[in-house]
Order: C-alpha cells, then sequence, then structure tokens
C-alpha cells in the first residue's frame, strides 16, 4: 500500500528564517548536487550563504516562500521580478516529498498573477530534469564564476497560463 506524502506547508520568508534557510542551501548544494560538480565547484557555490546578512537580505528583496513539513522549514524557493525563478533549494532529508513540486507551483501561480506570460530560470546540472519534467525548455548554456571556481547551469523557460483562464480556479 502506498504511503502518503505529508503536505507541504508554505508561507513567506521572514528574516529569522535566514539562518535556516542558508544550511538548507549549504545541505542541498553538498548533498545533491555531487553528480553533476566538484567538491571546490560545491564548496564554491555554497560560500554564497557564509555572510548569512547578504543572504537573508537577498531573499527579503524577493518574494521568498519557505516550505515546512510538520511545522518545520524543508526548502525555499524565490522569484524575482515577476519572470525569474532566481533560487529553489529543498533539504536533502525532504528531497523527493513534494517539497520542491510545492514551491515552483506556488511561485509559477504567484508569478502568472502578477502578469507574467513565461518564468525563468537558470537551472543547475542537478535540476535540469526537474525543471524539464515541469515544462521548462532548455534555452543556453551559461558559466559562472564563484571565486576561483567555474560552475555551468542551462537557462532554461517555461510558458505559464493565465490564471483567470485555469479550470481548476473554477472548483472554488
Amino acid at each position: 500500500m502506498a504511503q502518503a506524502r505529508p503536505n507541504v506547508g508554505l508561507r513567506p520568508f521572514l528574516p529569522a528564517d535566514t539562518s535556516i534557510v542558508a544550511a538548507i542551501f549549504i545541505a542541498s548544494i553538498e548533498e545533491l548536487t555531487e553528480d553533476s560538480y566538484s567538491e571546490a565547484q560545491r564548496e564554491a557555490w555554497a560560500s554564497r550563504a557564509e555572510d548569512e546578512a547578504a543572504f537573508g537580505k537577498r531573499l527579503g528583496t524577493q518574494l521568498t516562500l519557505v516550505a515546512t513539513l510538520e511545522g518545520s522549514p524543508v526548502g525555499f524557493a524565490s522569484l524575482k521580478g515577476t519572470e525569474q525563478l532566481d533560487m529553489l533549494f529543498v533539504h536533502p532529508h525532504a528531497a523527493q516529498r513534494g517539497v520542491g513540486t510545492a514551491l515552483c507551483d506556488a511561485l509559477e501561480r504567484l508569478a502568472a498573477a502578477r502578469g507574467a506570460k513565461r518564468i525563468s530560470v537558470d537551472a543547475s546540472d542537478s535540476a535540469q530534469g526537474f525543471f524539464a519534467a515541469r515544462g521548462y525548455t532548455a534555452q543556453q548554456r551559461n558559466s559562472v564564476s564563484i571565486g576561483d571556481e567555474w560552475l555551468a547551469n542551462t537557462t532554461m523557460t517555461k510558458t505559464l497560463t493565465d490564471p483567470a483562464s485555469d479550470p481548476s480556479r473554477l472548483s472554488s
């Protein structure tokens, strides 16, 4: 018998969340990207959260949601402007439990409600499959310099549906 997935809660990011989301960011990079990036690349990437004040400020200037399971934060995602999914990270212990899907669904709906016709993401090599399964298509490869390391990612885009024409809205 299949086990039901726990309900993923979503709430706005608060400044008090900075330490926990920084820890989620680091753990996600360290444990979920091993097959795509070297140890030095992962360390450079994770270092972006070392200055927690700057990390929290970045998330605070974007529309950032925190995902919870049983009340505990397990992931976060941010929308930069109306059309760019800037960050989407899930703690390794919560991976494959619907957290990333819930976050992405919510940000896509919010972007569409704000008038965006499409959304883009610079997907890590580890996350491309997740976004492709959601209907994102690859547009271009990128190289990002962090310290002495170069990391590759792929800009992917998805056309959004108009929330006013979404039949699922009519069921409420």
